[in-house]
């Protein structure tokens, strides 16, 4: 029986983009699936040319598809997303600007974009670990803290801030940059966020 390109759209859902934890279908990375008999090829849109991690998108897809009985091939080629493409996936990563912004542009709360998380009702809690002297362990505090509370299953977030070198991403193990797409900023994930 042949594979229908819905069932194959279905498989690549649970495929995420590793550095923006999302599926690569929820994305619109899948751009085109072509179904052979037993040959599946999938056009894949990546977010930016060079992406690192397209070796790793690419086996989870032929994971996810050779699952798939009559599936004994796949075949990924890529491409890259446009400009209108990635804005799409700016909106879906952070939301649309426009939806909480006033009757100004969206540029901070002072132009009346709302602030997420002063509203009372939501659960995001913003820490702030400062010191108006330097060496005394902010970024080991702020470190511990965030694993502590990643280890109880919270999702955790750390700006570091510090004007005369970041050690947050050396104490986490972090070594590559995070991932820019256009002005959007995705930072490096660890332990699996």
């Amino acid at each position: 029986m042949t594979v229908k390109t819905e069932e194959i759209i279905e498989a690549l859902k649970p495929v995420q983009d590793p550095e923006l934890n999302r599926s690569i279908v929820e994305l619109g990375m899948v751009k085109n699936v072509v179904i052979d008999g037993e040959q599946v090829t999938v056009e894949v849109l990546l977010t930016i040319a060079g992406c690192p991690l397209k070796a790793k998108i690419e086996n989870d897809i032929s994971d996810a598809l050779l699952g798939i009985n009559s599936i004994s091939k796949v075949l990924v080629n890529f491409g890259v997303m446009n400009d209108e493409e990635r804005a799409k996936v700016r909106e879906i990563v952070h939301g649309d600007p426009a939806s909480t912004a006033g009757s100004q542009p969206a540029h901070g709360h002072a132009e009346g974009r709302v602030i997420p998380f002063a509203d009372p009702s939501c659960k995001t809690r913003v820490l702030l670990i400062a010191s108006g002297k330097g060496g005394v362990g902010k970024s080991s505090v702020s470190a511990n803290l965030a694993i502590s509370l990643a280890n109880r299953g919270k999702s955790v977030g750390i700006v570091d801030a510090d004007v005369w070198g970041f050690s947050i991403p050396r104490m986490l193990g972090i070594d590559k940059p995070p991932t820019v797409i256009d002005d959007l900023l995705i930072p490096p994930c660890v332990q699996g966020c």
